[in-house]
């Protein structure tokens, strides 16, 4: 016997019936759905392997460079000298400060201008018709398989020229434009952004720069908010260019951190102690933001 469809018994039995039927339907599709114990089982083997890294970070930030050179895989309970260890580096010859705000600044600013730019050059490859889009953009997409080791001296060239180098800009102005961001938001936008809405601005007379502020922006949010993560994750963990062009006199965290690896004998303890205050900002941003950028996801995603 076939079990009668939503829309006749709301015909037979009324709405409240049929709201009754809708929700065992979706109890019954949440049931079916319900992932087994293997999948717990991998998800917290999976969950537990990518923590151990920052965990055992953390066990040797709290031990002495005694007890990590007797044995340096140490014991599962954190000891009692992570203070310690954090006093040292703060009372250093190291501005730990001064290179934390560095980071911060590189790194908001470069993820304010990847966003920006992306998302208007993926405005444009993706609903913009002009001659030769497609060429430029499988070109763009083509930067990213060159290494960035070969553009090093030349663009040192370029900084020292325009008497950048030492300064933060120097960090900053070349990691503006972003060949991933461009093809992330294209495609994204491709799919998202449906035609009529840009055709109905232009009825209504809107310029090509308003559509992008009123309507693209707020479109592409969801994928803006994740390149944006990617973007200030990859500049604040940014080691190689900021070394050459900065140097330990206007440092940023990384490299700050670099400097306390100097001298024959390396402080296991007060490196992993470093490490550990270049990681928890990183894992608070994405505390505090992870809920939104999920939400803003399944938000702009596209209804069928």
């Amino acid at each position: 016997m076939t079990t009668p469809s939503v829309p006749s018994i709301e015909q037979t039995a009324g709405r409240a019936a049929a709201k009754a039927a809708r929700r065992r339907q979706g109890h019954e599709t949440e049931a079916g759905r319900r992932p087994t114990w293997v999948t717990y089982v991998l998800l917290g083997a999976v969950v537990l392997i990518s923590v151990y890294p920052l965990y055992y970070t953390f066990l040797l930030a709290s031990s002495t460079p005694a007890e990590i050179a007797q044995n340096p895989i140490t014991s599962p309970i954190p000891g009692g000298n992570l203070a310690d260890n954090l006093t040292r580096i703060f009372e250093s010859d190291i501005d730990l400060v001064r290179a934390f705000w560095n980071s911060v600044v590189v790194s908001t600013a470069t993820a304010l201008a990847v966003v920006f730019l992306s998302t208007l050059a993926g405005f444009a490859f993706s609903k913009l018709r002009f001659r030769g889009r497609a060429g430029l953009l499988t070109f763009v997409v083509a930067t990213m398989a060159i290494p960035t080791q070969l553009g090093v001296v030349p663009l040192f060239i370029v900084m020292r020229s325009m008497g950048l180098t030492g300064s933060l800009w120097a960090v900053i102005i070349p990691g503006i434009a972003s060949a991933f961001g461009v093809f992330w938001m294209t495609q994204y936008l491709q799919s998202a952004l449906p035609y009529d809405l840009i055709e109905a601005a232009r009825i209504d007379g809107a310029s090509t720069f308003r559509i992008f502020r009123a309507i693209v922006l707020p479109a592409a949010r969801p994928a803006a908010a994740m390149l944006s993560l990617f973007t200030f994750i990859g500049a604040w963990t940014s080691y190689f260019w900021p070394s050459i062009v900065l140097g330990s006199s206007n440092p940023t965290l990384p490299v700050a951190l670099q400097l306390l690896q100097a001298g024959f004998f390396k402080d296991i303890a007060l490196i992993m102690s470093g490490v550990l205050i270049s990681v928890v900002p990183l894992l608070a941003l994405f505390f505090i933001l992870g809920k939104q950028l999920v939400a803003g996801v399944m938000q702009g995603a596209v209804k069928g």
